[in-house]
């Protein structure tokens, strides 16, 4: 049995007395075992959410991040300062550094620390390839075939050769479950683009998917593209369920809703869901 309960988010559940942020992170326990899959914006709110929901920092027994931006990293020191036998997982670009273009001003938004302190503090596993977490948890690795558009925004840049290039998000994953019934895909931002994923996690683990959980980026999507992947999910994915959050947008949400009516839920922190 899997348990995953969404800590972190940009809303909470109505009079849980839990905190929300722009951000996300995910408590994943199979058995005995619980990780994490991002930190969410802050240390303030992990802290204080996991408090409430009853989780200890020193039983988590890795992290993983879906990507290097704050608003899945910054609350990673609330967990280091408990846990000393942490090992966290990321794509190999991890640390590279990124930047948000804001009124004229290029801004770091990448993770806080850099890999020589975090390597002191933690034992790192950094791969491009699937990595199995826990027993039947993977990463997807790279998303390597992007055919499908990616969850792009306009102003999140990298430096190469001492110019601005667009993030490739070439670090952006997510984690797949593999359950009785099929996989479930645990989705941080999805950068690399929802329908890209999905696919790549059909090519590697070439099993059923039956959930799609988290932040799926189609905030910014239009009209045209987001009828494009309902087309998609119709075809491939017709009984599939949803726990969307973060940067999934609410005209996405009302849409898919609209579509395959119970299939759709939100995801508040504080949302708990169970797999066999």
């Amino acid at each position: 049995m899997a348990k995953i309960t969404c800590i972190a988010n940009n809303t909470a559940k109505k009079d849980s007395g839990l905190r929300s942020e722009h951000g996300l992170a995910f408590w994943i326990e199979i058995g005995s075992s619980g990780m994490l899959f991002d930190t969410g914006q802050t240390e303030a709110v992990l802290s204080h959410n996991m408090k409430m929901l009853g989780l200890k920092g020193q039983n988590v027994k890795a992290v993983v991040f879906s990507h290097a931006h704050y608003d899945h990293t910054g609350g990673l020191e609330a967990v280091l300062s408990e846990n000393t036998g942490l090992t966290i997982y990321a794509h190999t670009d991890i640390f590279r550094p990124r930047y948000s273009l804001r009124e004229g001003k290029y801004q770091s938004i990448g993770l806080s620390l850099t890999q020589a302190d975090l390597a002191s503090r933690a034992k790192l596993s950094l791969s491009h390839t699937p990595t199995e977490i826990l027993p039947d948890l993977w990463t997807t690795g790279e998303i390597l075939e992007r055919l499908e558009p990616e969850g792009r925004s306009t102003h999140h840049f990298i430096v190469i050769d001492e110019t601005w290039q667009p993030d490739p998000y070439r670090d952006d994953l997510s984690l797949v479950l593999k359950t009785q019934k099929g996989l479930v895909v645990i989705c941080g931002c999805c950068h690399a683009g929802l329908l890209n994923t999905l696919f790549h996690v059909q090519k590697m683990f070439k099993r059923p998917i039956i959930a799609v959980l988290g932040g799926t980026h189609l905030v910014n999507a239009d009209d045209m593209y987001l009828e494009h992947v309902i087309d998609v999910f119709q075809d491939r994915y017709k009984h599939i369920k949803f726990y969307l959050n973060h940067c999934t947008g609410e005209r996405a949400f009302q849409k898919l809703k609209s579509v395959f009516g119970s299939q759709v839920k939100a995801c508040p922190a504080g949302t708990i869901i169970h797999f066999n």
